[in-house]
Order: C-alpha cells, then structure tokens, then sequence
C-alpha cells in the first residue's frame, strides 16, 4: 500500500471506526505479545474487524514470517522505540514494504530487540533516522500512546517531532493497563494538538494479550 493511499485510508476512519472495526495497534508473538499472527488474524474476523495492523517493536517478522498480508484487510506496520528530548517513545510506521533494505537495516538483530522492555530501552533508535527509513520504505509515521509521555509542554513536544516528518497521533487509544496510570496528558489535549497541526489521526488497542479489545 502506498504512503497516499493509506494516508487517504486513514483519513477515511473515524473515531468510532477505531474503537470497533480497525484495531492499527496489535502486538504478536514475535514481540512481546501473546498471540500467533494467525491467531489475531482469525480473532480479527471473528470480531468482524475491516482494518488491522501487527505492530510488533523493532521487527517484522510476523509479516516476514508468514503469509499473513494475503488478507486484504492487513496493513503492514512495525513500531520503533526512540529516544527524542530526553524521552522514550514509541513512533509507529504503516503502509511500508516490508523488504525495504533500508527500513531492515534500523530493525532489531536478536529476538530481546523486539521481546525485552529492558535490552529495548538500552538500544534506543533516533527519531528523525527511523522517521526517515519509514518514508523511503513507503510508510507513514505515527507517534504511538502520545498522552502518555512526560513532557511540560506536548505540544512543543509533537511540533518538533513534526519538524522531523512525523505524519501522524495516535490520537484513538483505550489507555487501559499500565497506560491509564502512566498517562500525563489527556486525550482531549492530543486531539487538539492533531487538529492544529492538521496531522493524521489514528487508533489501536495496544493489545498484548490473548485476545483483542
């Protein structure tokens, strides 16, 4: 999927959409989630989901891994973790070509790249280069969970992350689990923030789980 036509995809969904029919924020096995990818994939049509996307951390190999992109309703994708202005954060990319090389080169080399919170934090990625390889592989890039980072001022915060290229806020999250206590910003706050600036806004669960929300 081209980066125009999953940016019109998603300026397509609302609100509602992203609390019932598109989940863009699922973690598998690969990662640090529960679930096969075929797992999801049939949980996804039995929930009666039109758009998905695997978004494990550094990888994707539940794309590489299997056939899974044969279902029409799956949109590729891979979350990074980053460093920017003294904060971890999480920038997620969709729509890319998953045999992009240069978009491989930025991917975790082992499995606790992708499974271990703490080798992850230890191995930050800069945001701008990963911003940069999400582009050339074709893909949008969105800010995942933004509420949720310790900022003073997100909106600063967000403008000079969109100085660097970033499309997009994940603005439609549950925030439930460790989100809803780590949370520094409402969602209201983010919304307004997508609105100025005329950024993409999207949604997803952030499932880990056995099963999708």
């Amino acid at each position: 999927m081209e980066k125009d036509n999953i940016k019109n995809l998603i300026k397509t969904l609302r609100e509602s959409d992203f609390y019932k029919n598109a989940d863009l924020h699922i973690h598998s096995d690969f990662s640090d989630g529960k679930m096969t990818p075929v797992e999801i994939i049939e949980k996804a049509k039995e929930a009666g989901k039109k758009y998905i996307a695997i978004s494990d951390h550094n990888t994707l190999d539940a794309y590489l891994s299997t056939n899974i992109l044969k279902e029409d309703f799956v949109i590729p994708a891979v979350e990074f973790d980053c460093f920017h202005k003294g904060v971890l954060i999480h920038i997620l990319g969709y729509g890319v070509d998953i045999d992009n090389k240069k978009l491989r080169s930025i991917l975790a080399k082992n499995k606790a790249g992708s499974k271990c919170k703490i080798y992850r934090a230890l191995h930050l990625r800069n945001p701008e280069k990963v911003i940069e390889k999400i582009h050339k592989a074709g893909g949008i890039t969105i800010l995942a969970h933004p509420a949720c980072y310790w900022c003073f001022n997100p909106d600063s915060f967000i403008k000079s992350l969109i100085d660097i290229g970033l499309d997009g806020l994940e603005v439609y999250y549950p925030y439930k689990g460790l989100r809803r206590i780590v949370k520094f910003h409402s969602k209201e706050t983010i919304q307004k923030i997508a609105q100025k600036y005329d950024m993409l806004k999207t949604g997803g669960s952030d499932t880990h789980g056995k099963k999708l929300l």
